[in-house]
């Protein structure tokens, strides 16, 4: 077992870094402060081929493993954890709507989207349907060649400023569960699709998050991604996925911190000394690497099981999603309080990536629901022998 990155992924972790440290990293206080939407930056990314790194290489996508594509977030995410995780999201969209899209979903869509020339948001959350995914009540109903849209989303990335909605919907009876979903793409800028307004956030605060409404709003048919019933099961795909993804955010923001902090305690002077000499802080600060490269690695390893398209690649996810974002956040929190008060200054960048990773808990479910995911798999019988 060969831990170390191959030629190829030193070269993609050398290209994000270039790029993050040159065009993210300068502006991203700005982002945050002013709440700016950088698509031209996301564009530029795109055009490098971080818009579309999973996608199919016969959609133009760059066909990448999921392995490679975490080396990519990471680093994007030590410039902006916040613009990162966007680009990871419009990422987990472009790779459904490239996968599972009709010829006319692939010719009107994707080579934009994978370009980063149109972007996505994923539309899975509602009011009242967060963890419980399979409740959602947001309807479709066929009429012809068309699908009738009404219902609403809440919490959605990039709403109001992307072009391209991954929608989850109920295509089933009410009671229908799961078996009653169906995916589709549809453009933002349909008649009747309107966005409330721009959330008040903690942090994430460089990507709108809108709620979006659906009124009587008319989809061809062409824009449905796979079969009538199979976007439950579309949407859990895609999550997988998005899961290590945003682990690997909080990764890169949590190494952006620990670098931060261990300059810091070198040129921090208190009692005549250095803080870096003091045993407890070189402590803390062991504790904090140790946690991190363990961290990181259950992320590459989650993302070697879907690469593999191992049988537990989804409890793998969800314990890498669970453990990293926990850590990622735990490393932030500890480098600010290394930082002392200077930490919680808007001068430095620690209280940003905080705040930042603090909703990576939250998203892509819960670390509560990523618990039950474990805990399931593990009552179950063989379980023991399997994850090992």
């Amino acid at each position: 077992m060969d831990f170390n990155l191959s030629e190829e992924q030193r070269a993609f972790q050398d290209a994000a870094r270039a790029f993050a440290e040159g065009e993210m990293a300068p502006h991203a206080a700005q982002w945050d402060e002013e709440k700016i939407f950088p698509r031209d930056i996301i564009a530029a990314a795109g055009a490098m081929g971080f818009c579309g790194m999973y996608s199919p290489q016969a959609q133009g996508g760059m066909g990448m493993s999921r392995l490679d594509a975490t080396i990519v977030l990471e680093e994007l995410a030590a410039a902006c954890a916040s613009t990162a995780a966007f680009i990871s999201i419009h990422n987990m969209a472009t790779w459904m709507a490239c996968t599972w899209g009709t010829e006319v979903v692939h010719t009107d869509f994707c080579e934009q989207l994978v370009l980063g020339e149109k972007l996505a948001s994923y539309c899975l959350t509602e009011p009242n349907a967060g963890s419980d995914a399979a409740s959602i009540t947001t309807k479709a109903v066929r009429e012809g060649d068309d699908y009738i849209l009404n219902g609403g989303k809440s919490f959605i990335s990039g709403a109001g400023s992307t072009d391209v909605l991954v929608l989850i919907t109920r295509t089933g009876a009410k009671d229908s569960g799961a078996t009653g979903i169906t995916a589709f793409a549809v453009p933002a800028d349909l008649p009747g699709i309107s966005y409330g307004k721009n959330e008040s956030k903690m942090g994430w605060n460089s990507q709108p998050t809108r709620t979006i409404t659906f009124e009587d709003v008319r989809v061809p048919a062409s824009y449905r991604l796979g079969d009538e019933g199979e976007g439950f099961k579309i949407a859990m795909k895609g999550l997988d996925g998005g899961r290590i993804n945003i682990a690997s955010c909080s990764i890169g923001a949590a190494q952006a911190t620990l670098n931060h902090a261990q300059q810091y305690i070198q040129e921090r002077k208190q009692f005549g000394k250095p803080l870096a000499a003091f045993q407890a802080l070189q402590f803390k600060l062991a504790d904090m690497v140790t946690e991190l490269v363990a961290a990181r690695q259950m992320v590459r390893l989650a993302a070697g099981k879907l690469d593999q398209n191992d049988a537990d690649k989804t409890t793998y996810c969800a314990m890498a999603k669970r453990f990293a974002t926990d850590i990622g956040f735990q490393v932030c929190n500890e480098a600010l309080q290394l930082h002392g008060g200077y930490g919680y200054l808007k001068e430095y960048p620690i209280e940003r990536f905080l705040r930042d990773a603090r909703v990576h808990q939250i998203l892509e479910g819960t670390n509560e629901i990523m618990r039950v995911i474990v805990a399931r798999r593990m009552l179950e019988e063989g379980a023991i022998e399997s994850i090992r």
